[in-house]
């Protein structure tokens, strides 16, 4: 909140920029794309990507694109990937450009609109997947038309692929291409549109995001057992009081701080907007090695302090079996967010110093496998970032470009895993005070998508030679 309130402040005084004109041609192929995914069912329970993947590859067809640059390919039909290409003069090694088909699950009666219904509504579209992430797949494939169209002929080959099951399940679809299809995906660095966006509030803009880097996604199991007895008889030794204990020692302890270069970057820009306590806290925080006064006030941001540490958390409790027995079980699901470059088996111990107690034992969920946590930063390469600034600047003068750590997780992940740099970059504007991915009715704005369209338009055309 403590970060939203400086930002606001710093940019109040920004002008609003002008609504994109809406019937561009551009605009319109964007939008109906969107519309006709939108209205494609393809949650992991119900839904198929492979229909998604289908009706993009036959607008792609439409377009001109020969049936050898387009591949649908998957483990079953319902989970099937998009990968598409754009031949190039072979100077330089491919890009590759990503977003996910797959959405998370959207109950009717949860919503006020049909989620899986497109609506235009008070300049904004409203659906399952507007903002996470199926406005990045129309905007890529809007995009790859618009090429197309215009002949061009890049320096390097640009390759589109749109994956499933980025949101759950086991058929994760760049995973299964890197194992079965490695050349249709493999290029110099990927830009991956589900990771930064132009961060507005109230809307203004604030800056515009470089994802190089995400956390590491580690569930884990905190439980005490017990041989339990009857209620009216209580011992010393309660299972329930047991892991309470635990989760109190686990709840007054901080991950130490640790600052690579982009995360130093990003506090960097976010200390300029700020005044008074703060500001000196975040110049405190980096300084080598950092003050504890300072670093004791920025970690009472949840925004800052995410960025300064890795963090482990309670969110689910079970204990007992009868309102009148001891309890002959307790156990937490505690879930951890590991910063890149931090060892998951070392944080795992961690948490076994501090809670110091044999009778918890501690595992890990069988979904969040430790040996497939973390995946490493991604180098900030100048091209990148100078381009990103360049479009930025000529799309939204004076937002500057910041590098940023997702707190969540990407497909990136799994491709700097594989050894390919990734960068989150989409330039489509989310409200920080509005985030509604995953939740009730998800929408983006059309301007938003319209200049996003724009924004990823110039930038892959400033990486790939005009």
């Amino acid at each position: 909140m403590l970060l939203r309130i400086f930002w606001a402040a710093l940019f109040t005084g920004a002008a609003a920029l002008a609504q994109q004109d809406a019937t561009k041609p551009e605009d319109a192929m964007v939008r109906d794309i969107l519309r006709e995914l939108i209205e494609t069912n393809t949650t992991h329970s119900t839904g198929s990507t492979g229909a998604a993947a289908e009706k993009m590859a036959a607008r792609l067809k439409a377009a001109g694109f020969p049936a050898a640059d387009i591949e649908i390919a998957g483990p079953r039909p319902e989970r099937n990937n998009l990968v598409a290409r754009i031949h190039g003069t072979g100077q330089r090694r491919p890009i590759l450009l990503i977003a996910h088909l797959d959405v998370v699950e959207a109950n009717r009666e949860d919503w006020t609109t049909d989620p899986f219904q497109f609506v235009e509504k008070d300049g904004y579209f409203y659906g399952r997947g507007t903002s996470d992430i199926k406005d990045g797949d129309a905007v890529l494939v809007a995009n790859f038309i618009r090429w197309r169209k215009e002949g061009y002929k890049p320096d390097r080959d640009l390759i589109l692929a749109l994956t499933a099951d980025e949101e759950g399940g086991t058929e994760n679809g760049i995973a299964w291409l890197l194992a079965n299809h490695r050349p249709l995906i493999d290029a110099e660095y990927c830009i991956n549109l589900d990771g930064g966006g132009l961060e507005i509030k109230g809307g203004k803009k604030l800056l515009n995001e470089v994802q190089y880097s995400e956390k590491g996604f580690l569930t884990l199991i905190l439980e005490a057992k017990d041989k339990g007895g009857h209620s009216s008889v209580p011992r010393k030794r309660n299972a329930i009081y047991e892991l309470a204990r635990a989760l109190l020692l686990l709840d007054h302890y901080d991950f130490p701080v640790m600052l690579d270069a982009g995360r130093r970057e990003y506090l960097r820009a976010v200390q300029s907007g700020m005044q008074g306590e703060m500001a000196n806290a975040v110049a405190g925080v980096l300084e080598n090695p950092p003050v504890p006064t300072a670093v004791r006030l920025v970690s009472m941001a949840p925004d800052l302090n995410a960025v300064l540490r890795t963090t482990c958390v309670a969110t689910m409790v079970q204990a007992g079996h009868a309102e009148n027995a001891l309890p002959q079980s307790a156990r937490a699901t505690v879930n951890c967010r590991i910063l890149p470059g931090q060892d998951p088996q070392d944080v795992v111990r961690t948490l076994r110093r501090v809670i110091d107690d044999s009778a918890i034992s501690i595992t890990t969920a069988s979904d969040s496998p430790i040996d497939d946590v973390g995946s490493p930063p991604s180098p900030l390469n100048p091209e990148v970032m100078k381009a990103t600034k360049d479009v930025t600047e000529a799309i939204w003068p004076g937002v500057p470009v910041v590098p940023v750590m997702s707190r969540g997780a990407t497909d990136g992940r799994t491709l700097r895993r594989a050894g390919m740099p990734v960068y989150g970059i989409s330039g489509i504007a989310e409200d920080q005070d509005d985030i509604r991915a995953h939740g009730k009715d998800e929408r983006v704005g059309a301007t938003a998508l319209f200049e996003g369209r724009e924004f990823v338009y110039r930038l892959v055309k400033a990486l790939a030679g005009q």
